[in-house]
């Protein structure tokens, strides 16, 4: 039994049979691999595709360790095209193969083929691999499930539904592990492997110890500013001497490729620039981050930052943090229609804290919508100055929310 991701799904149908590569990417175990090979496959199977003419390639496992060659791996889905139908070649984990951007430009081109890969590093999509796939690739993000497809599944109280998925995040594999150790051991496990394989072997790591407390100083700091030069400094208090800032950045290049974190870049509002130093990273699932720190540090209130962030990208927003002069403003989410100014509280039942917030708004009289997230349970939406404030299950539980409001 696996969950169907309708909006995943309708992205596939709407670019079916489109003279284009379909390149699916994401951390792994996301869920990349279901929603091809069986969600899509199903749906192919049902709308009258035969499934002959469905080939699917699965590079991670040890029988097909000889398909991750290249010109094995061409003339294998060669042999298996018998006819002048359209075939569906599906191919997971595809940055297993060296120069596989011929492989599948090659099926495009020659053949008559609707060509689907997925993979767990963004370089599958760097400006090079694109170039030689003559610019025909279009990227499907597939993130960990939302907090809508969470509760759509577990139902019940939002709260204690919200409190499971701060702790143990959207991995989907979880919705049939009901044993908290289980799920934590899983996790566990995930980290590991995205960690040790997925970028510490990949890119030939030497200091395995020192990346490690890398990432352990991105989980413990996601929602705060960071700079390589600051976490090189702390790396060095620590013992590791040898560490220099040149290195961090590889290492932060690193995470994002591979899905782990994602980086939120400032962006000076009134400059109307980007800034280059103090970015802040988010990780792609909070039970990843809470097992790697043994389930220390839950602060609510990055936590609850790391969450809305995802769901602004999953929603198509293209997010940065705000620099108003002084102040910082959590969120500047913008897309090809609105702009929203986005501040991420627990409560503003403080007045103090209430003042701290809307503040960061001050002197923004540029007719975009100021937008206060909270955990507060109350039914009003209207601040000051004609600012909002919405309850954070609203939010996540309507893709439309910031419209309304």
């Amino acid at each position: 039994m696996y969950l169907n991701r309708q909006k995943y799904l309708d992205k596939l149908i709407s670019q079916k049979d489109k003279d284009i590569i379909k390149v699916i990417t994401g951390i792994r175990r996301s869920g990349k691999s279901v929603l091809l090979f069986n969600i899509y496959y199903d749906h192919l199977v049902s709308s009258g595709v035969n499934k002959d003419h469905i080939i699917k390639i699965n590079l991670e496992t040890k029988k097909n360790e000889v398909l991750r060659n290249s010109d094995a791996l061409y003339n294998n889905i060669v042999k298996q095209i018998v006819d002048d139908g359209k075939y569906y070649v599906f191919i997971d984990e595809i940055q297993f193969v060296d120069n596989f951007e011929d492989v599948v430009n090659g099926l495009r081109a020659d053949h008559n083929c609707d060509v689907y890969i997925t993979g767990s590093n963004s370089k599958l999509l760097s400006k090079d691999i694109n170039t030689k796939m003559r610019g025909r690739s279009i990227e499907i993000k597939v993130y960990p499930l939302s907090f809508v497809e969470f509760y759509e599944y577990y139902g019940g109280e939002k709260r204690q539904c919200f409190n499971n998925y701060l702790l143990y995040g959207g991995l989907p594999y979880l919705l049939s592990e009901d044993d908290n150790k289980n799920k934590v051991e899983y996790l566990k496990m995930i980290c590991d492997t995205v960690v040790g394989k997925d970028i510490i072997d990949r890119h030939g790591i030497r200091q395995g110890d020192a990346f490690e407390a890398v990432v352990n100083f991105l989980c413990s700091n996601i929602g705060s500013y960071v700079s390589a030069n600051k976490i090189a400094d702390t790396l060095k208090s620590n013992g590791y001497s040898k560490i220099t800032h040149e290195t961090i950045g590889k290492y932060l290049e690193f995470v994002c490729d591979a899905f782990l974190f994602y980086r939120a870049e400032r962006y000076d509002i009134k400059g109307k620039q980007y800034l280059k130093t103090l970015n802040k990273y988010y990780i792609a699932d909070l039970g990843i981050r809470n097992s790697k720190l043994n389930y220390r540090q839950i602060e609510i209130t990055h936590s609850l930052e790391n969450i809305i962030y995802l769901d602004l990208i999953r929603r198509g927003y293209i997010v940065d943090i705000g620099k108003n002069n002084s102040k910082e403003i959590d969120f500047v989410a913008r897309d090809d229609k609105n702009l929203y100014y986005i501040q991420v509280a627990y409560t503003l039942s403080d007045p103090a804290k209430n003042e701290q917030e809307i503040s960061s708004f001050y002197g923004l009289d540029d007719g975009y919508k100021k937008i206060v997230i909270t955990m507060d349970d109350d039914p009003f939406v209207n601040l000051e100055k004609g600012y909002k404030k919405i309850n954070v299950f609203d939010f996540l539980l309507d893709d439309n929310a910031l419209e309304k409001i």
